[in-house]
């Protein structure tokens, strides 16, 4: 961990200590470059997004050596959706996990630092130069480097901010809260991943490895006229099960994000600049998984950057532009199709009636058909608990 006063220019600057941002420090660092990963956090926090660990992430995470499982993520083997009056479950296709951002962050960020990256702990980077390639602290400093990957997640960075011109709808909001341990919720959802589809949003239930539950929430920023508590007051009426899992409380803290621009992705960037995970594609959570994502965006920059230095920056966002098309449309087609009663309606009985086309829609929402190598789910409706 470094403090204080560094260098003003250094071979590799990344910003922000997400998934993303450590998985390019991870291969950089191996691959013999001093890499300079800085992350706002001192130490461990939970993220607002995350905690769902699709096959494919849990692919990713093997090949850089890290065993989820190991840190004690709880395997998950089926989705199960509520709209309404409607319940549909199924197996997913292969085994998932649930690990809290907490957990995982820390343990790819130690990782990073092991392998040789230099860890910029508990900095505020608040302005970059996308010309220069450089960044500027809170305190005022001014650092650049031959390249800049940019993996602040959801955040905007001022000076490199996403381009949203021309986009037509506004972006969500994002809200998370932690339910306490309760034994009927943890046998309610052992093994499984819960969705609660209602008005213009959804939320997503899962177990974490301390016995807590992970609460998301996804909502168009319009929901939240009467603020949080209004809002999830409102929502309990919409999402009885919901409200019955969360026996009837709301949590009296959320943490939040505005500003969420589900569907959006770029294919271009400036000279040497990397636009990673959620910089370079934001997939909506109902069916993505952005944590896959991330992790692939970081590795794959990292690699094309030391294969052909800084000037492979727009080839490979150009390159990630297309690999994401196809998992970012198929989940945001899913997420506009269940904003409506109507489009919930139709979704709830088209997955009830073919569960196979849940499965058909896990696959396609992946970036990868990566797997960890274990059992397969299979494609079948599948009765569960709750």
């Amino acid at each position: 961990m470094m403090h204080g006063k560094g260098p003003s220019t250094v071979p590799v600057l990344i910003v922000g200590g997400g998934p993303a941002g450590a998985a390019a420090a991870i291969t950089l660092a191996r691959g013999g470059v001093e890499a300079y990963l800085v992350d706002r956090h001192a130490g461990p926090h939970d993220g607002v997004c995350g905690g769902f660990l699709g096959w494919d992430a849990l692919a990713e995470l093997r090949d850089l050596g890290v065993d989820a499982f190991a840190l004690g993520a709880r395997p998950v083997g089926y989705l199960r959706l509520f709209a309404g009056g409607h319940r549909v479950e199924f197996a997913l296709p292969y085994r998932a996990a649930g690990l809290s951002r907490r957990v995982l962050d820390e343990a790819l960020i130690g990782l990073a630092g092991k392998a040789g990256a230099v860890l910029l702990r508990g900095r505020t980077v608040r302005a970059a130069d996308p010309v220069r390639r450089s960044i500027r602290f809170d305190d005022g400093e001014e650092w650049s480097g031959a390249a800049l990957l940019l993996a602040t997640g959801k955040h905007e960075l001022r000076g490199l901010a996403r381009d949203l011109h021309g986009r037509k709808e506004t972006p969500s909001a994002g809200l998370r809260a932690q339910l306490p341990v309760d034994a009927s919720r943890s046998r309610d959802l052992a093994g499984t991943i819960e969705l609660h589809l209602f008005d213009r949003g959804y939320a997503g239930l899962l177990l974490q490895e301390d016995g807590t539950t992970n609460l998301c929430l996804a909502v168009a920023r319009e929901r939240l006229a009467a603020g949080v508590m209004g809002l999830m007051k409102e929502i309990m009426v919409e999402a009885p099960r919901l409200a019955e899992r969360m026996k009837g409380a709301i949590p009296p803290h959320f943490d939040a994000i505005a500003g969420v621009p589900y569907g959006w992705r770029t294919g271009t960037t400036s000279p040497g600049i990397f636009r990673i995970g959620d910089q370079g594609a934001v997939i909506a959570s109902l069916a993505g998984d952005g944590i896959a994502m991330a992790l692939n965006s970081g590795v794959s920059a990292a690699q094309a950057l030391l294969d052909h230095g800084p000037e492979a920056a727009a080839d490979w966002q150009r390159r990630m532009h297309r690999r994401n098309f196809r998992p970012v449309a198929v989940a945001e087609a899913l997420r506009h199709g269940a904003k409506g009663t109507v489009g919930r309606d139709v979704l709830m009985r088209l997955l009830r009636w073919m569960p196979a086309l849940g499965v058909q829609a896990a696959q396609l929402t992946r970036i990868s058909a990566r797997r960890t190598g274990g059992r397969k789910s299979g494609a079948r409706s599948a009765p569960g608990p709750g």
